[in-house]
Order: structure tokens, then C-alpha cells, then sequence
């Protein structure tokens, strides 16, 4: 009687994957893209180089909880809304400075809302790069 080998354990074929993923990688490049590109004729506006400032109808906020508005400080909120008029009271936009730590800027928000604003809108920097 002939003694039978044992069948030695095929390893699994590493090609099938090596597609799979190879597949799944042109599908998400081609998927991938939500935007149109921009036309190449254009030319963007650069303002790397133009001096930053916050807008004039705006409340600073800089990192030590000072609040100020068209260059001057102010004590508190209620002090820069009696400085508005009642239309301009409806929307209230602010300019946080980055370090100012987020509790701060609650607390002004809810000061502002207390003394009667209305939509507080925050101010942010966005790039275009």
C-alpha cells in the first residue's frame, strides 16, 4: 500500500488582493474628485502680502478677553451694544483672536446674547491654497 503525502497548505495567492486594492484605488481617484478643477487661464488674486484687519462693523476679541471695536476698547458687551444702533443689533459678527481660549469666547457670546443681541456670527480666516 502506497502511503498517501500529507497535501502541504497552500498559501494564498497575494495577486488577487494586490488587484483588489489596485481596483479599489482607481475607483476612489476617479470617484474622489467632487470639484471641477479651475480653469487654468485664471489667475487668482494674491493678498499674502496685504496687512490684515478686522472688518469695521466688527467686535474684537484678542487673547486677554479685551474687547474692542473700530479701535477702541471696551469694558463689556452691553458697553458695545449701546454703541450699535437697533438695526445693527440684529447680527453681531466678531473677530476672535486665535489664542483666546474657547471658554472666553462663550462667555462673551452669552454676554452679548444676555444684553440683547441677536445672531453672533464669528469671523474666520479662510485660505485658498
Amino acid at each position: 500500500m502506497r502511503r498517501l503525502a500529507k497535501a502541504k497548505p497552500q498559501r494564498e495567492p497575494t495577486i488577487a488582493l494586490i488587484n483588489i486594492v489596485f481596483l479599489m484605488l482607481v475607483f476612489f481617484m476617479v470617484a474622489g474628485t467632487l470639484a471641477q478643477p479651475l480653469d487654468k487661464t485664471l489667475n487668482l488674486v494674491d493678498t499674502r502680502d496685504l496687512e490684515g484687519r478686522a472688518p469695521p462693523d466688527t467686535l474684537v476679541i484678542h487673547a486677554d478677553g479685551r474687547l474692542s471695536y473700530q479701535g477702541a476698547d471696551q469694558p463689556d458687551a452691553a458697553a458695545y451694544l449701546s454703541a450699535l444702533s437697533a438695526e445693527d443689533r440684529t447680527v453681531i459678527r466678531i473677530v476672535p483672536d486665535r489664542a483666546l481660549p474657547a471658554t472666553d469666547m462663550i462667555r462673551i457670546a452669552r454676554d452679548l446674547r444676555g444684553a440683547g443681541a441677536g445672531k453672533i456670527m464669528i469671523v474666520t480666516e479662510r485660505g485658498l491654497e
